[in-house]
């Protein structure tokens, strides 16, 4: 089915409206949610609707909650997410963090009580858009063992990079430290489609293509055991550090059963001006000698570009989705 970004964005506002959040909530939510179903992150997109509604409805999200920020020190931002939806932490963060960073050089967030990050990718940039580079953290419940082992102790917990190009659209680094994000196989689930055999192993240990089973067991980490030691330093900077739950703390994103998530994100945003002279410009020379090599693509262009498209033409959706959606509004 084909919509329009505004279309999109209305339907899934009626859906969360209906399931008791307020509009202050709905909105970043359905802007955050159209615009990865926009960069081609549908994993992230329209297909979260039904489940954050169904934990609305029970409380598992707050859909009422109010993000509060508080500055602990002259570069460090505190926010409380209030066990809400994660996306009006973030613009609060947005909004706050960057004359922090310039002020300082370098500044940090930390949300904890916190939901699904979704598209990390989108964040950041908006840092990038403002002339700051910026990384960020995130946990999420537990889907991945340690190396070596079989029980879900971390999980996909994603990086995310962006960095502004002079004259250009900024360099978007966004990935998880599975193999794939584990959306990707929620959607295999809800179609009813195999997987690849080197995505997951099943509650055994072992290799599987089923879906179901995978997301069942766990995920497995992109680069092994350097995937793995990554995963659990995100894990402490993004909760150890932060009071949030730990991955094996917290409940499924994809279920309204049991307590909040209670999840974290730690975002860092550095002034350039601050490390070096004509850094944006230096960089742009970077981004050119990227592009200068047939068949390398600069990290981020095709999100964006598919976003850029999609605002402009609409959105292809596929049907079983717009239907879950349209049935919750």
């Amino acid at each position: 089915m084909k919509l329009m970004v505004a279309e999109a964005e209305a339907l899934v506002l009626r859906a969360l409206s209906a399931s008791g959040v307020t509009s202050e909530n709905a909105v970043p939510v359905a802007r955050a949610l159209v615009a990865a179903e926009a960069a081609g992150q549908s994993g992230h997109g329209l297909r979260r609707v039904p489940a954050y509604a169904a934990q609305a409805v029970a409380g598992k999200v707050d859909g009422k909650a109010t993000p509060i920020a508080s500055a602990t020190r002259p570069g460090v931002l505190r926010i409380d997410a209030a066990n809400g939806f994660a996306y009006p932490a973030l613009d609060l963060a947005v909004e706050k963090l960057p004359d922090m960073a310039r002020r300082q050089g370098i500044a940090l967030a930390g949300l904890y009580r916190s939901h699904h990050a979704g598209v990390m990718a989108l964040t950041v940039e908006r840092f990038a858009e403002q002339g700051l580079v910026a990384l960020m953290f995130a946990n999420a419940p537990a889907s991945m063992a340690p190396w070596g082992g079989r029980k879900p102790l971390y999980g996909t917990n994603p990086i995310a990079f962006a960095v502004p190009i002079a004259g250009e659209d900024p360099i978007v680094i966004d990935l998880a430290l599975s193999k794939v994000a584990r959306g990707k196989i929620m959607a295999a689930t809800q179609k009813n489609e195999p997987i690849p055999a080197d995505w997951a192993f099943d509650v055994d240990g072992n290799s599987t293509t089923d879906a179901h089973r995978g997301l069942a067991g766990t995920m497995a980490p992109m680069g092994d055991a350097k995937g793995a030691a990554l995963a659990l330093m995100v894990e402490i900077l993004s909760a150890g550090l932060i009071d949030a739950n730990y991955a094996y703390e917290s409940s499924s994103l994809f279920d309204d059963k049991g307590p909040p998530v209670g999840l974290g994100q730690t975002i860092i945003a550095i002034d350039p001006d601050a490390t070096g002279e004509h850094t944006v410009e230096r960089l742009k020379g970077l981004a050119g000698e990227l592009s200068a090599q047939e068949g390398v693509r600069i990290p981020g262009r095709r999100g964006q570009s598919l976003r850029r498209q999609a605002y402009e033409t609409g959105l292809d959706i596929e049907d079983d989705v717009v239907k879950a959606v349209e049935a919750l509004a």
